[in-house]
């Protein structure tokens, strides 16, 4: 089964305090682009990363070596208008190479477990009616939470950037989603047609394309291995957070 990783990665990590974008930011001394690339060589056989133009030619340089391998390509996204757009702009290297699956992670997950990844792969292999499959967390003050109705099917995707009045406790994603080629070449540009806008953040965004495909088709969820895995690095304490797990998982000697 072949499959294409695209990595939205277009964010200058301000909320960092860095003098590097957001994806060349070391965590636990590796940056973040290749801790997320060693994640996902061995279950991807492609990937598209996708930068913005300020610091584009920082970002290929820094992966010289692996474009010139042939199995990644840096695409540029010329305007901030959100994950949707982003992922997006993967179609034309999806339409390219056919994969079987086309899987999305945010550059700064890095706290992925390998059994995450291969209990997805799995899923993909062993479900192809699935139009989207992908690994849940259930954490406390949650920023992103997914209501469900009687039938555990996902009617609602609540954003604690938009306002949306939260749980206490909810389920949410890990920045991990892989498609279907049908929900990635077809579903997904017409449900761009049609979205509307973040209502605070002004932002075309990807999570509620999923109760919008839930109606028709099938998504199908998991729980991850750990908890930590719905950690991104966007702050300081979030970072240092992912970097005392990583090391925990690989004591220095």
């Amino acid at each position: 089964m072949s499959r294409l990783l695209v990595i939205p990665a277009a964010g200058l990590g301000s909320r960092l305090g860095g003098t590097v974008p957001k994806l060349l930011v070391p965590v636990a001394g590796v940056p973040m682009i290749d801790r997320i690339l060693d994640l996902y060589q061995r279950v991807v056989d492609r990937v598209v990363v996708v930068v913005t133009p300020a610091f584009a030619a920082d970002v290929r340089r820094h992966l010289d070596k692996r474009r010139e391998a042939g199995c990644l390509e840096c695409i540029e996204q010329s305007s901030p208008t959100g994950m949707l757009d982003a992922i997006l702009l993967g179609l034309p290297a999806a339409r390219t190479y056919s994969p079987s699956s086309i899987w999305v992670t945010w550059c700064d997950q890095v706290a992925v477990h390998p059994n995450t990844l291969g209990r997805l792969a799995s899923r993909t292999s062993g479900d192809p009616l699935a139009a989207l499959v992908f690994p849940t967390v259930t954490r406390q003050a949650p920023y992103i939470h997914f209501e469900r109705d009687s039938s555990r099917r996902i009617t609602r995707v609540l954003h604690r950037r938009e306002g949306d009045e939260m749980p206490a406790i909810g389920e949410s994603d890990i920045g991990l989603f892989a498609m279907s080629p049908t929900a990635y070449h077809e579903l997904l540009p017409t449900y761009a047609d049609e979205v509307e806008i973040g209502q605070i953040t002004r932002e075309r965004n990807f999570l509620p394309f999923i109760p919008w495909l839930a109606r028709t088709h099938t998504v199908a969820t998991f729980p991850c291995e750990d908890p930590i895995e719905a950690v991104g690095i966007n702050t300081p304490e979030e970072l240092g957070t992912v970097e005392r797990y990583l090391r925990s998982l690989s004591p220095e000697p």
